[in-house]
């Protein structure tokens, strides 16, 4: 276990703070929502620390592992959801060829409209909304986004859950390149929890 596999984790929990705050409450952060889109514009990084521009942006995503991996701390259920769902995808995703070729392209088509548009850009959201739709959804293993059926049903909403959630399965990547294994979540909890105890 290492601080860059840790700071994987953070990242997918980061995505699954922000999907429940606009999935319940039809709000989010702009400033950590902003560093998870990055990510997925960062296909070149030279360092994982390029991949996110610091890991104070991932400062929220640490405090809520450190949360959930703390004795006597009220556990968040929809948030182990979120971060599983994400690894299961990932693994199904790099499996298929064909879907990873079709993602780097539209990875691609949207980082060229990038020269005009700024990142959170509303058709710049809808962009990595319609690649998860397309590539990301028909893999199988749906993630349940649990929330208010009335803000779930705007489409504002849906782009940035489903731009988010595609953030979420870059960090997955992360985690698994990185060495990241099922095994850690059950047999290496206190060694992720001090890891991120540094990182805040």
């Amino acid at each position: 276990m290492n601080a860059n596999q840790v700071m994987a984790l953070a990242a997918m929990c980061q995505v699954a703070i922000q999907v429940q705050k606009l999935a319940k409450y039809g709000q989010s952060q702009q400033h950590e929502i902003e560093p998870l889109l990055e990510s997925l514009l960062a296909t070149d990084a030279k360092n994982v620390d390029e991949i996110y521009g610091s890991r104070a942006n991932l400062n929220s995503g640490y405090r809520a592992l450190i949360s959930q991996l703390s004795a006597g701390t009220e556990k968040n259920v929809e948030l182990v959801k979120y971060v599983g769902g994400m690894v299961q995808l990932e693994r199904i995703l790099t499996s298929k060829p064909d879907a990873l070729s079709a993602l780097g392209r539209d990875i691609d088509a949207t980082k060229a409209k990038l020269d005009h548009l700024e990142l959170l850009d509303e058709s710049i959201i809808a962009a990595f909304a319609d690649t998860y739709a397309r590539i990301i959804s028909p893999l199988g293993q749906r993630i349940q986004v649990f929330g208010q059926p009335a803000l779930l049903k705007q489409a504002s909403i849906q782009n940035r859950i489903r731009a988010l959630l595609l953030a979420g399965i870059r960090a997955a990547v992360l985690w698994r390149q990185m060495g990241g294994k099922r095994r850690h979540f059950l047999f290496a909890k206190r060694k992720i929890l001090a890891i991120a105890k540094e990182q805040v």
